[in-house]
């Protein structure tokens, strides 16, 4: 999803997002208002910060913004993969792979997301599954590069 879409769905959701003079984070939840840094170079970054405190909205109900604490760092992770699955997804890697998407910066670019949101992602989802996904007749195969291999009919 872009960032409009991004802000329908948090509107749909009862949230208030506004751009601020953020010093600290690119993002912030606080109850049911969304803080975006105001100075995010991209739409597409803007986006992928949006969609991870939407996240957090979804999956936490504290302030976790002490990650000093193992509890809220599980809770900080919950939002990210929000995200993740919302932004990208295993089905978006296998859309990636149809639209011939040939590289890392390809698949970001068609997802509209950050290579390092992709690449965190990807990170996210090896350490989910493992060293392969089967999915909807496609195995997704994050080591030792990403690959989408299609099951014969």
């Amino acid at each position: 999803m872009n960032y409009e879409e991004l802000l329908i769905e948090a509107d749909n959701a009862g949230l208030i997002v506004k751009e601020k003079n953020l010093v600290y984070n690119d993002g912030r939840l606080r109850g049911k208002c969304i803080a975006i840094r105001k100075n995010i170079p991209t739409l597409v970054k803007k986006a992928c910060v949006l969609a991870e405190e939407i996240g957090h909205y979804h999956t936490t109900e504290i302030d976790i913004l002490d990650q000093s604490s193992v509890a809220n760092k599980k809770l900080e992770q919950a939002g990210r993969v929000w995200a993740y699955d919302k932004q990208i997804g295993l089905l978006g890697i296998i859309q990636g792979y149809r639209a011939r998407c040939q590289n890392l910066h390809e698949l970001a670019e068609y997802l509209e997301v950050t290579e390092d949101f992709l690449l965190e992602a990807l990170k996210c989802y090896k350490e989910k599954h493992g060293i392969m996904a089967k999915i909807d007749g496609y195995t997704i195969i994050f080591e030792p590069s990403l690959a989408v291999v299609e099951s014969i009919k």
